[in-house]
């Protein structure tokens, strides 16, 4: 994928996000390194292990994951001859300690996650590795005990210090000593016990200064009687320094000749680190696991983009099995370039292993290149770009566009001349059609709705704009070309009719008549474009209006009604019969339901295009498969049985 298109679709930022979930510096570094892949099997095993992850996380949201960073610094520093110190050798153990307790936990999980649950059995016996450095320290330190030497060395030091404390404090109080003495107990400077004397009887006490009062008034003298137990001391301790980094040497070299388990556990609690904060991205989104294809099938079932949250209005789009280029047409920020950019960006998470916010059933086509061309100065992010500039860009794309190519372009041929804008779209959209790319493009240009509409291979589409609010919905209605909305959005607004009418011709060349409605009028108004809409809909059923109470009831084939007695959703199959009954399909299931009990969502009309083949929606894949064969050629032994 080029940077330009990670940079667009704000894949980078995504990661960002992925990465705050990791518990390591390691962890988030392999994150934000991230890149989409189109190996099919390598993708639905990462997305296979997220999905095991959040399984986990729903169980136990604390997994003991230990820092990594110093673990490697340690390593290192060890193959180059140093010993390591008791304050890392205890970094050391609460490692090995967290690999345990790691191990542990996935065992235990392996019923919700029976594949990453077995990455733990990588992880070699160190539990003696452990059991030795913790006998051997004791709080941060080396433990008397650590070596026979050391324990020696150690009790030969209590006992002289003993010697030399008591033999001071007899000094303290001897009748030699009293009479020079500043006060009568001992001190302890640089390592010596001392006593306090006088200035003025510096001379009476033999001995070495090793400090004087601020003031100048004392001396602590460390007289000779001290001075040969203390050196007797320094020497032990020498010893005993000596005998502590033999003990660390020792526990270093264990260290070492474990460096290879020991690195293999390291990459398995970072492996773990990404896996889990994976996991705890998908839980902040809501995500779910995408199917994937090779077929050239996106089918989006509530997809939002994700950096929106749930404020987003779900995408459904189901695209790819008879067509490759879908045209978007609606008003501005109607929610065109969001659509870009939701498809691009959740076929790029998906690619790199990523869950999407999307819902179960969602499928996606694994595309070897994402082309984008987004100019958009929207919600989003800000991306402003000349005419000139943009058109580099498409030329790029074209060059390197071939049929494993998603291509996303908005507004194409926009900031110059409208008519050559136009031209210039059309016969560009034509190319990349020509070299197999998988198109969706926005536009505001009516000769583009009529060329989609005739050219076989394109679809297309509109974003839904609410005339009674003046407020866009940000739902994608395939089959219907939209509109700018201005001259009816003027005329709710209150501008003369006349003045819009005027506008229209010199937009279109066609009269049209505008009037203000009144209610009753609009009521009217509009039962009769729903009329009409019905009257020339594809594959469309017998129609039945019964009148009840001056309500009039009438449903199409394809037609989006909702059941108010359950809040359900449903698309009509079939229908009426002479009760007025029609079928309807609820969630895959087929139910026959009174037209009394229905009310329409949306039509038909505004769904689908005229041609649409209705078996995709209602016929099951093998069933399709069948009928497509058997109307190419005959099949001796090719049954279809009715669904």
């Amino acid at each position: 994928m080029k940077n330009h298109t990670m940079k667009v679709l704000q894949y980078d930022m995504i990661l960002q996000d992925v990465a705050n979930h990791a518990l390591t510096n390691r962890g988030k570094e392999t994150i934000k390194q991230l890149s989409p892949t189109t190996n099919k099997q390598m993708i639905e095993r990462l997305l296979n292990e997220v999905t095991e992850a959040v399984g986990v996380l729903n169980i136990s949201g604390s997994v003991p994951i230990h820092s990594l960073d110093e673990i490697i610094t340690y390593l290192e520093q060890a193959n180059k001859g140093l010993f390591l110190r008791p304050d890392q050798l205890t970094s050391i153990i609460s490692f090995l300690d967290h690999c345990t307790k790691l191990k542990r936990f996935m065992k235990d999980k392996s019923y919700v996650a029976p594949t990453i649950s077995l990455y733990t059995e990588s992880i070699g016996e160190l539990s003696d590795l452990e059991s030795e450095i913790q006998r051997c320290l004791r709080h941060g330190k080396v433990d008397d005990y650590a070596s026979q030497e050391l324990a020696r060395v150690r009790k030969q030091i209590n006992i002289l210090v003993g010697r030399l404390k008591d033999k001071a404090n007899q000094m303290t109080k001897s009748r030699k000593y009293n009479p020079y003495l500043q006060e009568h107990h001992i001190f302890e400077k640089n390592g010596h016990l001392v006593l306090a004397i006088k200035r003025e009887f510096r001379n009476k006490v033999n001995g070495t200064v090793i400090e004087s009062s601020a003031s100048g008034a004392t001396l602590f003298i460390e007289p000779n009687e001290l001075s040969e137990l203390q050196e007797e001391i320094q020497m032990l301790r020498y010893t005993e320094e000596y005998e502590v980094e033999q003990v660390l040497y020792t526990l270093t070299g264990m260290i070492l000749e474990k460096e290879s388990e020991i690195k293999v556990a390291v990459d398995v609690m970072h492996q773990y680190d990404v896996i889990f904060a994976k996991g705890k991205y998908s839980r902040q989104i809501n995500g779910c696991a995408p199917e994937l294809n090779e077929e050239y099938m996106i089918d989006l079932r509530e997809a939002r983009h994700p950096m929106l949250g749930m404020e987003a209005v779900p995408l459904t789009l189901c695209f790819g099995e008879t067509d490759r280029a879908l045209i978007i047409t609606g008003p501005n920020t109607g929610g065109k370039t969001v659509t870009l950019k939701t498809i691009g960006l959740l076929t790029m998470m998906a690619q790199t292993g990523l869950h999407i916010p999307a819902e179960k059933g969602t499928n996606l086509q694994i595309f070897h290149h994402i082309f984008v061309d987004i100019g958009d100065g929207q919600s989003i992010e800000q991306n402003l770009s000349t005419f000139s500039s943009r058109l580099v860009n498409i030329i790029e794309i074209l060059q390197e566009t071939n049929e494993q190519s998603l291509v996303l372009l908005d507004e194409l041929g926009s900031g110059t001349d409208p008519g050559e804008g136009m031209g210039l779209a059309i016969a560009l959209m034509e190319q990349l059609f020509e070299k197999g790319a998988t198109m969706f493009a926005t536009t505001h240009y009516s000769e583009m709705k009529d060329f989609a509409n005739e050219r076989e291979g394109f679809m297309i589409g509109s974003m839904e704009f609410d005339l009674e609010t003046l407020r866009p919905t940000y739902r994608l209605l395939l089959g219907e070309g939209g509109k700018s909305q201005a001259f009816d959005i003027a005329l709710k607004l209150g501008l003369h009719p006349k003045i819009i009418e005027k506008a229209h011709q010199i937009t279109y060349k066609q009269d049209k008549k505008f009037e203000i409605e009144r209610p009753e009028v609009l009521k009217q108004s509009r039962f009769e474009r729903q009329i009409e809409r019905n009257k020339y809909a594809r594959n469309a059923t017998k129609s039945v209006i019964n009148k009840v109470e001056d309500k009039v009831t009438l449903f199409s084939q394809g037609d989006n009604v909702r059941l108010p007695a359950t809040g359900e959703m449903g698309i009509v199959y079939k229908g009426p019969d002479e009760m007025g009954n029609y079928v309807v399909q609820v969630k895959g299931e087929k139910r026959k339901v009174n037209h009394k009990r229905l009310s329409l969502y949306v039509a038909a009309s505004q769904l689908y295009p005229e041609d649409y083949d209705f078996d995709i929606v209602f016929k099951s894949k093998e069933y399709r498969k069948k009928k497509h064969m058997m109307d190419r050629k005959f099949v001796e032994g090719l049954v279809i049985e009715e669904e």
